[in-house]
């Protein structure tokens, strides 16, 4: 199974899992359930920890959004010191997606002048 996988099927039988704040993984439910999942939390533990982040980075660029409705993009760098540096994007009604960019070629104001190049008017409507 897939991160996304196991996490969608674990929340269906009742297990939430969150990220706490340490950046560790919590499973939330009815004991019994937790504990059929905790094998494969455990055996999948750093690929289902990455979905996780990528899932919160995602909203937080929709939260950006939401709180301001005349914002066409927003763009959210978790950690410009990493390799690659990972970069979460979202463009008002088209998309949000993640970047992965090597640390030497990645240049904030490059990255803003792109989007804000290629997310304009002609790009909405496609």
């Amino acid at each position: 199974m897939t991160p996304v996988e196991i996490i969608e099927q674990a929340t269906v039988e009742g297990v939430t899992l969150t990220l706490t704040p340490a950046g560790t993984i919590t499973a939330i439910g009815e004991q019994s359930a937790v504990d059929r999942w905790l094998p494969f939390i455990r055996d999948n533990k750093p690929s289902i920890l990455c979905e996780l982040q990528r899932e919160r980075r995602r909203a937080k660029v929709v939260a950006i959004l939401e709180a301001a409705p005349d914002t066409r993009y927003a763009v959210l760098v978790a950690d410009a010191s990493t390799d690659p540096v990972v970069v979460a994007v979202g463009i008002r009604k088209i998309a949000t997606f993640e970047l992965e960019i090597p640390h030497k070629y990645y240049d904030s104001m490059t990255l803003l002048e792109l989007i804000e190049k290629h997310s304009g008017e002609n790009y909405a409507n496609n």
